[in-house]
């Protein structure tokens, strides 16, 4: 199972793996406050790509297509995450305000998808 959640709302014993998939460190969090697996920056939107998006939910649909597009060209970054997720629970945490516009979102349903048709990177 692949969920998310908020940096800020504390970790439970059902959030199975942990990981940051933001490029930024979320503010006013202490890296010993997060529990956290991992941070896995690399998998999260591009700099670019996340500065145009601005949150804005106008630009949700275009955000979400030319994210999935960055996520298709780097399978190496998502994998390990996949593999995590085939194992058990795997949760992507996330420090946007908008939960339902973010990047931990989409990711989430980029993993799920993967991981319902068994589907696994293809090797370069």
């Amino acid at each position: 199972m692949i969920q998310i959640k908020r940096t800020y709302d504390p970790p439970a014993r059902s959030d199975g793996r942990r990981f940051l998939v933001e490029r930024l460190w979320p503010r006013g969090v202490k890296k010993e406050a997060l529990a956290m697996d991992g941070w896995a920056k690399e998998v999260a939107p591009s700099t670019e790509l996340r500065k145009w998006f601005g949150h804005r939910p106008e630009r949700w649909e275009e955000f979400r297509r030319r994210y999935r597009a960055e996520l298709d060209a780097n399978p190496d970054a998502w994998t390990p995450l996949l593999e995590d997720a085939r194992r058990g629970t795997l949760t992507l945490l996330y420090s946007a305000r908008d939960e339902a516009h973010n990047g931990a979102l989409v990711l989430r349903d980029y993993l799920s998808e993967r991981l319902k048709s068994g589907s696994r990177a293809k090797k370069r």
